[in-house]
């Protein structure tokens, strides 16, 4: 049966010139998503995002909140509670103003994009609502890039708590993609008295949903996701409760998954070290179909045979995404509240 396994019917093509040496390898940008939970009755949800079906990437693809580093986060002094930024550092793998740039990434988009800000006045609070319209204002300002982070923490009095996150995975856009991104996935619990909305323009819903419920519809061919994000619902499942997830934080491996392509036999195999489920089998455009008895094993592997991907655009392409998940979700939609372009900060290429 197919899944919902979103794949660019032009990855083909720019695997082949890569491996000829025809195209150049772009450099990954940093970034960071948080996967946002909240406890309910029956386990864990986790906040998820449905980008646009006008979007070129991605369309109609289910993921967390996240975007780009924003390089002013880089050196300049932040508000900060919790581990330092060398703890940071030694966690994620990168030096220390790397560190303090790609936390301050994942709770600013956090708060971006779902309205829910991880931060306090003091190292042992957190703030409440955050649906003011001054705190819009703000939120607007961020996304537009005309408030660094810093200075929005620094003229509300508020430290970033880095101590709300744990770091759970780090995925790196294939070399062959135009736009890539080297991204830390982290898990937050939404904090007391907050609660999310949908402030991204990129996204038309958003849902809470609990992780097995996720992957059952992206089982089924019903919810399209890319393979960070259903990889990392998948590690979600075994967890009770928020602050189990959080706890298994502490122990995850960041070592970075990146996709790897290969030629075997007249075909082009794509595959992420350590995660099987994705592993595709294509025959190249132009490339003699193969004599009886040799076939890919999922006819879903042929490029003319993707079932959720008609075009590169995806705007005609037919999904079950389109409309609600099955009644018996928890699903509570929301609608952005103001309608502001944040240009492209998004790290959907990506991993998320």
């Amino acid at each position: 049966m197919p899944n919902g396994q979103w794949y660019p019917p032009e990855w083909p093509e720019r695997i082949r010139a890569l491996a000829a040496g025809e195209l150049t390898v772009v450099a990954a940008r940093r970034a960071a998503t948080v996967m946002l939970l909240r406890d309910g009755p029956d386990g864990p949800a986790v906040h998820m995002l449905r980008r646009r079906t006008s979007m070129a990437f991605a369309a109609g693809a289910y993921a967390y909140p996240g975007g780009g580093v924003d390089p002013r986060d880089d050196d300049r002094p932040v508000g900060w509670a919790g581990p330092g930024r060398d703890v940071w550092a030694r966690r994620l793998g990168v030096d220390t103003a790397s560190a303090q740039a790609i936390v301050c990434a994942a709770v600013r988009e956090t708060y971006e994009e779902a309205g829910v800000l991880l931060a306090g006045e003091t190292p042992e609070t957190v703030v409440g609502d955050t649906t003011g319209d001054d705190w819009e204002d703000d939120r607007v300002a961020l996304v537009d890039r005309e408030l660094s982070f810093a200075d929005f923490l620094d003229r509300r009095g508020l430290v970033l708590r880095s101590d709300l996150l744990g770091a759970w995975a780090r995925w790196i856009t294939p070399e062959f993609e135009p736009r890539r991104y080297d991204t830390w996935f982290f898990a937050a619990a939404l904090p007391a008295g907050q609660r999310t909305r949908n402030a991204s323009t990129e996204a038309d819903r958003t849902v809470w949903i609990r992780p097995d419920e996720a992957t059952g519809g992206y089982d089924r061919g019903e919810l399209l996701m890319m393979p960070p994000t259903i990889s990392t619902l998948r590690q979600l499942q075994p967890y009770g409760t928020a602050a189990e997830v959080l706890a298994g934080a502490e122990g995850r491996d960041l070592t970075p998954v990146l996709a790897r392509a290969r030629l075997e036999d007249g075909r082009l195999v794509l595959s992420w070290p350590g995660h099987d489920e994705f592993t595709k089998s294509l025959y190249l455009p132009h490339t003699p179909e193969p004599p009886p008895g040799h076939e890919p094993q999922h006819a879903g592997d042929q490029p003319g045979h993707e079932p959720h991907h008609a075009d590169a655009h995806h705007d005609s392409a037919p999904h079950a995404t389109e409309q609600r998940p099955a009644e018996q979700q928890p699903l509570a939609e929301q609608r952005p509240t103001k309608q502001r372009c944040p240009g492209e900060h998004n790290p959907t290429g990506d991993p998320r």
